[in-house]
């Protein structure tokens, strides 16, 4: 396994739920460290590392997040089963018969599975409905609620799907947990790299926000610890190459590049932003796509709000089986992100910053 690929497993192997990011950041750290010259941490944990072209130029931020979506233990049953909260969004219908993980305080992380009262022995027109979360519980293999708090497991520890980076036969395609947003963390780490050998016109703070996926709330302390002239929100987004889909519910597909979000749930792009991503995407031959999340939102829609507002964008890697316990990237598109943010901060000196917020 290359280099590139280790650092990919060990994100998206690691833990990071919404507020228990350490793992994740610690990784950030260590990656970013040779690359930056200072770090900048909030108070949230949100960490970006800065990397400076010009001192006088604006400054640019590149934010992944750290968190992915998970589940919070919330209560022990006497015959020592467990019952969980969702932190982020999930669609119950892929969670029953999952394997889980409890993380316990000391670290240790104990396997469980998802279940429920068996189909057997409920009536037919239950067996078509959905099973709602709030009926499911984790089976840890403990035996008493005592048994449980000798293992260590309290209520408001860690869930996580167990589901180890794999590369797939086609070695392109990559599978793996927490591709949204190690992905994004990634492609910060890789940024930081590349432009610290690259002459650009102004100041780069790149890394990752916490708790983006309960509400984007580490996208507003980092804007106003970093208060940038332009923010790049690099995160995941929906392809459309699998059956069943339509064009009228997406338009990209894996291995044909970074997807250029001009709209979502949260953000009405600027316009101007669009059309020089666009331009510089086409001079470099860098794999694009064009694409919408009307269902859906990034970073990019709390930090184009922060401070008086500012020109911000999501850069998106497609992911199939977004926000379930296991996903697949393309290899290319991942590359084209970097290559896209790298090239974008390249452009962003004062005058252009200027004319994008003329616009």
């Amino acid at each position: 396994m290359n280099e590139s690929l280790h650092m990919l497993k060990r994100l998206t192997d690691a833990t990071g739920v919404p507020g228990n990011e350490g793992e994740v950041r610690q990784l950030m750290r260590e990656y970013l460290e040779p690359h930056v010259e200072s770090f900048e941490q909030d108070g949230l944990g949100s960490l970006f590392g800065q990397v400076t072209g010009d001192a006088e130029g604006p400054r640019v931020m590149i934010a992944g997040h750290m968190d992915e979506v998970g589940f919070m233990v919330t209560r022990v049953e006497e015959g020592g089963f467990l019952r969980f909260q969702a932190l982020g969004g999930w669609w119950n219908q892929v969670l029953l018969a999952q394997r889980m993980d409890v993380v316990t305080r000391s670290g240790e992380k104990i396997p469980g599975v998802i279940g429920a009262k068996p189909p057997h022995v409920l009536p037919l027109e239950a067996r078509k409905k959905p099973v709602e979360i709030k009926d499911m519980f984790l089976d840890i293999g403990a035996t008493s609620k005592d048994e449980v708090a000798e293992w260590g497991i309290r209520p408001g520890d860690t869930v996580v799907p167990h589901c180890e980076f794999t590369v797939m036969k086609n070695e392109n395609f990559l599978m793996a947990k927490a591709w949204d947003n190690r992905i994004g963390c990634a492609i910060a780490i890789e940024a930081a790299k590349r432009l610290k050998e690259e002459s650009f016109p102004g100041v780069v703070y790149t890394g990752a926000t916490v708790q983006e996926e309960v509400g984007l709330r580490g996208a507003v302390t980092a804007a106003n610890l970093i208060r940038p002239d332009v923010a790049i929100a690099v995160d995941t987004g929906i392809p459309s190459d699998t059956p069943g889909m339509t064009q009228a519910e997406g338009l990209s597909k894996l291995g044909d590049g970074v997807q250029v979000i001009f709209f979502d749930a949260t953000t009405v792009t600027n316009p101007r932003l669009v059309d020089l991503i666009v331009d510089v995407a086409k001079e470099q031959d860098i794999k694009y796509q064009l694409d919408l999340t009307p269902g859906g939102g990034t970073d990019a829609g709390r930090f184009h709000l922060s401070g008086i507002g500012m020109p911000a964008i999501a850069l998106t890697v497609p992911v199939r089986y977004l926000h379930t316990n296991v996903s697949i990237i393309h290899k290319d598109d991942y590359e084209a992100a970097v290559q896209l943010v790298v090239a974008l901060t390249k452009r962003l000196d004062h005058e252009t910053v200027q004319w994008l917020k003329e616009g």
